[in-house]
């Protein structure tokens, strides 16, 4: 499931080419039609926020999982989100700073340690800022994550929490390819280097393999986890497929075998 919400992969190298002219903060504070902080948010609308600040609390609480899940720390700054009421001014002031970019419902973007966060009312804000504040958060306390990584991550923290585990669509996918025998190794997916490169493939198969090595293997999480503390401590964390291979002989039938078995 390749949404528009998936727009990091256009925009990472975006910003590291525009980043340094973009503004400490797009308007003045006082300038937005409202404006607050919410958990690791400083949130800024152009319409009131009164009833979707229930919403940002929610998305707020991912902090909460991603700690629990893979210990990483909190966001070491405040996370900008932007907020429109409409497509077109979402459109227009995205085109102003980012002209290049695709037209996408959501899309994250970091300037040098802030990571900002820009959005419009649609039915799918609720995934959209899921998606786009998991990689907020991850790239707020942490130096870098892994292309196929991250959007594996974003990918499976875009659901609810109810649904994270067990009605993510592409858990059908997945198992259909598995029962055929398609399988794509974490190798290929790490040989990844340019967010263009991803394709609505490679986002389903890296949701696969964060989904094994949060839910299908204790020693596979284990080494995920190490591996992003590596990375927070500036440590070089190698390649997490090698470190999976250490840990868990026959990686791939065991990756296999956990998304052909898996149920509710």
């Amino acid at each position: 499931m390749l949404t528009y919400s998936n727009s990091f992969r256009w925009l990472t190298w975006l910003a590291a080419v525009v980043g340094i002219f973009l503004p400490a903060k797009f308007l003045p504070a006082g300038q937005w039609a409202d404006e607050r902080t919410i958990g690791p948010f400083n949130c800024y609308a152009d319409f009131s926020l009164e009833k979707y600040t229930p919403l940002l609390e929610a998305v707020a609480g991912l902090q909460q999982d991603l700690t629990k899940m893979l210990r990483v720390g909190k966001p070491q700054s405040p996370i900008e989100i932007y907020l429109f009421q409409d497509k077109k001014s979402y459109r227009r002031f995205t085109m102003h700073f980012f002209p290049k970019a695709p037209l996408r419902r959501a899309m994250f973007v970091k300037r040098r340690s802030q990571c900002m966060v820009f959005a419009f009312l649609s039915s799918q804000l609720a995934g959209d800022l899921r998606h786009e504040c998991t990689h907020a958060m991850l790239h707020s306390s942490l130096p870098f994550v892994p292309i196929w990584l991250d959007e594996g991550l974003a990918e499976y923290f875009e659901l609810s929490k109810r649904e994270r585990v067990y009605d993510n669509p592409y858990l059908r996918q997945v198992k259909l390819r598995r029962w055929f025998g398609s399988a794509t190794k974490i190798e290929q997916l790490e040989r990844i280097r340019q967010p263009a490169d991803m394709d609505s493939g490679e986002y389903r198969d890296s949701w696969a393999w964060v989904h094994f090595m949060l839910h299908g293997s204790e020693a596979a999480h284990d080494e995920l986890v190490a591996f992003l503390a590596d990375i927070a401590n500036e440590s070089p964390p190698g390649q997490l497929s090698e470190r999976l291979h250490r840990r868990i002989p026959g990686l791939h039938q065991t990756f296999t075998q956990h998304l052909k078995t898996w149920k509710r």
